[in-house]
């Protein structure tokens, strides 16, 4: 049962992956991301991760893809009209970048790099403290400054994407 829904999840966290790079509706996009953080949220489920669970539902696919689609809506992103593609450079570069891709993924899985360095937290001083004490103390003292710039740049994104549509409009 449990991996019957781990594979539920992944497949359609990759399906819907895949949707958001190939769809050329950004409201779409936008909702197909939606979906992704969805089914990420039940992997951490999966994963005994509440708390991660609930924080990617409320901050990433509430909070962040409002913003996502404030800005798309704020730009009035009309439909692009079809360009041909002229050269075939684009194709080549698209599937120079595919196989180092690949060849990135047959390191990572073959070669087991995925093993992984042991944290300070074991299993057992998590179950003991609680997840949520634990990811909060980390955030708030080791990830305290990647957590600011985060937000640092969320602001300059927002203020960017409100110059952008000023600009327009004038």
């Amino acid at each position: 049962m449990e991996l019957g829904l781990f594979i539920v999840l992944a497949l359609v966290a990759m399906a819907s992956a895949i949707a958001v790079i190939i769809q050329r509706n950004p409201v779409y996009s936008a909702l197909y991301l939606i979906l992704t953080f969805l089914s990420l949220a039940g992997l951490y489920l999966q994963l005994q991760a509440q708390f991660i669970a609930a924080i990617q539902v409320i901050v990433y696919a509430g909070a962040i893809m409002v913003l996502f689609l404030f800005v798309i809506m704020l730009l009035d992103l009309r439909k692009e009209e079809q360009r041909a593609v002229k050269g075939g450079y684009q194709l080549l570069i698209g599937l120079l970048l595919a196989a180092i891709l690949l060849g990135e993924l047959g390191l990572v899985f073959g070669g087991g790099v995925l093993k992984g360095v042991p944290g300070e937290f074991s299993p057992e001083k998590v179950s003991a403290l609680g997840n949520t004490q634990v990811v909060g103390r980390l955030l708030f003292t080791d990830f305290l400054l990647p957590f600011e710039l985060t937000s640092v740049i969320l602001l300059v994104a927002i203020v960017g994407a409100i110059v952008l549509a000023k600009r327009r409009l004038d």
